[in-house]
């Protein structure tokens, strides 16, 4: 039999405050009159509720202002969960709602409770996952849960957009790998072409020195030949002494 309730505040997919619905009892019994969210509805309680309406109307703008700033600082907000998974991408368990609250009160300065994760079902893969954070009842954030076995994969995900699988796994592997041996390929480039100038360097250095080598024996041996002249000019020239006897001779 259905449990008729009078709700406090805005439920979704049963009503708005003020409104009489009928529930299971123990959906009544075990979650809305224990969070006081709802009456039961007898005559006297919907009396009371008439008295209190106004006061419960304005505490409700109050919590919904204060749940809409909240929502701003959780916007566009990506939280990674490192989880164990098969190379398939399957988890060693699972991330529940509840692992999802404390993933973001970690990250941020919130206080999520599971109840405030809308998560239909837990999630068994690793991926990215858009999923909903109601701070009140009229306000909700959708934010990113980024599920990887690593750091690495995390970052990898958030930059792809989809999950890192056995098969693109691999890929980006070898992807990585023909990158690593094309900066090898270059830097091996690099190091022959400067190999090749310290070679080109030093010949040239040989060769200069070599030429200048070739240079200075040519000079001396310029320089030799220049003295041999000079020393037979000087034995050729007659003597002072000697010429001054053959004039005494003409004289006589």
């Amino acid at each position: 039999m259905a449990t008729q309730v009078i709700l406090l505040e805005r439920i979704e997919k049963l009503g708005a405050m003020g409104d009489v619905v009928n529930v299971k009892p123990g959906y009544a019994r075990n979650y809305l009159l224990p969070q006081s969210k709802a009456l039961r509805a007898t005559k006297d309680n919907i009396a009371y509720f008439e008295t209190q309406k106004d006061a419960l109307e304005k505490a409700n703008a109050e919590r919904k202002k204060d749940a809409e700033k909240r929502a701003k600082a959780l916007d566009k907000l990506t939280v990674s969960i490192i989880r164990q998974a098969s190379e398939t991408g399957h988890l060693y368990g699972s991330v529940a709602a509840r692992d999802i609250a404390e993933a973001v009160n970690e990250a941020t300065k919130e206080t999520l409770t599971r109840g405030m994760v809308a998560l239909n079902q837990n999630l068994k893969t690793i991926g990215i996952f858009p999923v909903d954070i109601a701070l009140h009842p009229e306000v909700k954030v959708e934010i990113t849960i980024n599920i990887a076995r690593s750091e690495d994969e995390a970052k990898i995900q958030a930059k792809t957009g989809k999950a890192v699988i056995a098969d693109e796994q691999a890929e980006i592997e070898a992807e990585n790998a023909a990158k690593a041996e094309e900066e090898a390929k270059a830097r091996m480039l690099e190091d022959s072409a400067l190999e090749a100038e310290k070679e080109k360097t030093e010949e040239s250095a040989v060769k200069e020195a070599a030429e200048a080598e070739k240079a200075q024996k040519k000079a001396a041996k310029k320089a030799a030949k220049a003295e041999a002249r000079a020393e037979e000019d000087s034995e050729e020239a007659p003597q002072p002494e000697e010429a001054s006897e053959s004039e005494d001779a003409k004289a006589e």
